[in-house]
Formats: structure tokens, sequence, C-alpha cells
């Protein structure tokens, strides 16, 4: 089942998938920040913290935050995968001000092929403080 849903995940990422997030997520689905401890329940919390992330992660921005010149090397993107039954493990590497993220999504999907589970985490310290910050600022202009 999770091949699918990868599957699915990645034509999201692409734009590709008709219903987007609303159709891959379960309605209680659980959002597990890097940065806030408590789990964040439900698809509409969990819908703004990933488009939040699709936001601040893009690949490497310039100081200004804006898009800088398309570098291959520093877009976000899937290193790694591990699926097996029903989770997913994907590494992922991405710049934000030409600091380098490092990170781990790990997703667990229902029977019904819906994601009931998306635990991220990152590292270095460096870019989880720069997330933080601009997770921060993302989530109060999208709640604005």
């Amino acid at each position: 089942m999770i091949h699918t849903v990868m599957d699915n995940w990645n034509a999201h990422l692409r734009g590709e998938y008709p219903g987007g997030l609303d159709e891959l997520l379960h309605d209680d689905c659980v959002f597990l920040s890097p940065i806030v401890f408590s789990p964040q329940r439900g698809k509409e919390l969990t819908k703004m913290y990933l488009g939040a992330a699709g936001n601040v992660l893009p690949g490497d921005t310039d100081s200004d935050g804006e898009k800088a010149a398309p570098d291959p090397d520093k877009a976000f993107r899937y290193t790694k995968k591990v699926l097996d039954g029903n989770h997913a493990v994907l590494e992922f590497e991405t710049y934000i001000v030409d600091t380098a993220v490092n990170g781990v999504d790990i997703i667990t999907c229902d029977e019904d092929g819906k994601i009931i589970e998306f635990k991220v985490m990152i590292r270095p310290l460096k870019a989880i403080n720069l997330v933080h910050a601009n997770m921060k600022e993302m989530l109060e202009k999208m709640q604005a």
C-alpha cells in the first residue's frame, strides 16, 4: 500500500495529483513537527503545516527569501527512501539561504491508502533554527 501512497505523494509534490492533500490525508491525520513537541491533530492542521513547509523548504533562497537561481543541487529532493508495509522513511536535502538542511519524513498510511501520520525530523541545529523561524513566519501569514 505504501508504494501507491508514495507515488501519489510524489505526484502531489509535482502538482499533478488531483485532490492534493485533501485526498492523501486521513481526516484524523497527525503531524509531528521537528520544532513543536505536541502532535498537531487533524487533516486541516496537517495541511497547514505541510503547506507552510512547502513554502519554507522549496530550495535555495537569497537573504530576502526570494527564490534563487535554479540549482538542482540545492532544490528540495528526496535522496533515500525505505518503504515497508504501511511505512515510508524518506530522507531529504534542501537549502535555506545557503544553509544545508537534511531531514527525514516518516509517513504512515492506513489500509485505505490515507496518510495517518506524518513525522518530520531535521538536522543540523542551524537548519532547525532557520526552519523554526521561517515556519513561524509562514504559519502566521497563513492564519492572518
